[in-house]
């Protein structure tokens, strides 16, 4: 069975659905990368040195912001790395890593939404010329519609576990502050 690394009290669930984010926006990424080195993915027309350059940057910016969500998991969405100016060792506050992963997760559905109104049609017949390379197109970029519901559910969980941890070592939670009983059954009661 494959084992994923992940904090104690994060729900498997969550961390199967940081790990996917990245697996999410990998096709696109993909596509557009095989499109830039002239695989017969889309229509190839001429492309100047711009284009590529967007094209390969979009690409990694994206998978970049996707391997992101494996913070809300990892003991690096607690505390900074050291190796980072300024912040290097300090705890992450709980709304310095759940503001933007849900207004990441929100920016998401709006560029969906208003892509797939508005742009997709007419890009996708654009750009391809054969059935291949339609499927192929909405193949590689249908996993992006997971990416927004993803993040804002491994947001919620992180924020959910960070508050609760707080709540139980400040004394304010009485639920979260009993001990569980052998096997997960529930907190003993007092």
């Amino acid at each position: 069975m494959l084992k994923i690394e992940a904090l104690p009290g994060v729900p498997r669930w969550a961390v199967l659905a940081a790990h996917a984010v990245p697996l999410v926006t990998l096709p696109s990424g993909l596509w557009r990368i095989a499109q830039v080195v002239g695989l017969p993915v889309a229509e190839q027309s001429g492309r100047d040195g711009r284009e590529v350059v967007l094209a390969v940057s979009l690409a990694v910016v994206s998978e970049a912001l996707g391997l992101l969500a494996l913070g809300l998991v990892r003991p690096w969405g607690e505390v900074a790395p050291r190796w980072l100016p300024f912040i290097g060792g300090r705890p992450v506050r709980t709304l310095a890593a759940v503001v933007p992963a849900l207004l990441g997760a929100a920016t998401l559905c709006a560029l969906a939404g208003w892509f797939a109104l508005t742009q997709a049609p007419d890009l996708i017949e654009r750009v391809t010329r054969t059935p291949a390379q339609h499927a192929l197109l909405v193949a590689c970029y249908a996993p992006l519609l997971a990416w927004a519901p993803l993040l804002a559910a491994t947001a919620v969980a992180y924020y959910r576990r960070r508050t609760a941890d707080a709540r139980r070592w400040s004394g304010r939670g009485t639920e979260a502050a009993l001990p569980q009983l052998p096997g997960g059954n529930g907190a003993l009661r007092p």
